[in-house]
């Protein structure tokens, strides 16, 4: 008989290695806080682990647990206790450039709706088809809010680049 909490460990584990990053980065884009975003990791693997659910491939388990991730960061959100902390100013995540972060700065600033395609498709590499899959939208309404996320970049970083018309 084997042993099913190991098969549950394995998963898991492999979840963690493979889409760990990826997790934490999409829910710190919708949190902008580190210890939240590793929060929504580990309810990510604990819904992994009680749901068990069969994937078909790869992707549909990258899709499955982006999917909860981002559920998980919406309803944290909406809790009443939520409170948002100012990140120091001296706190690096990580060796950035001064551009970089400035873009990522902007994009923060963004919309939730907006803010969430543009995370996937720029910095996961998703393709507007799988944004649509994921966030249960059109692909049309995904391209939309691209577009219109680009034309609020646009605006808010024209005094820091020469952005050709």
């Amino acid at each position: 008989m084997p042993d099913v909490s190991l098969c549950t460990d394995e998963t898991v584990a492999h979840a963690l290695k493979f889409y760990g990053n990826t997790i934490v980065r999409l829910s710190y884009s919708y949190l902008h806080n580190l210890s939240d975003a590793e929060d929504v990791l580990q309810d990510t693997l604990l819904s992994l682990m009680r749901n068990k659910p069969a994937f078909s491939s790869p992707e549909h388990e990258k899709a499955w647990l982006m999917r909860v991730a981002i559920n998980l960061c919406k309803n944290k959100l909406k809790s009443s206790w939520f409170k948002t902390i100012a990140i120091p100013e001296n706190l690096q995540i990580e060796s950035i450039t001064e551009k970089e972060s400035d873009v990522l700065e902007a994009v923060h600033t963004l919309p939730v709706k907006y803010r969430e395609v543009v995370h996937l498709y720029y910095y996961e590499g998703y393709s507007t088809f799988e944004i649509s899959s994921l966030l249960q939208k059109k692909e049309s309404t995904v391209r939309s809010l691209l577009y219109r996320a680009r034309d609020m970049l646009k605006k808010n970083l024209k005094g820091a680049y020469d952005f050709e018309e």
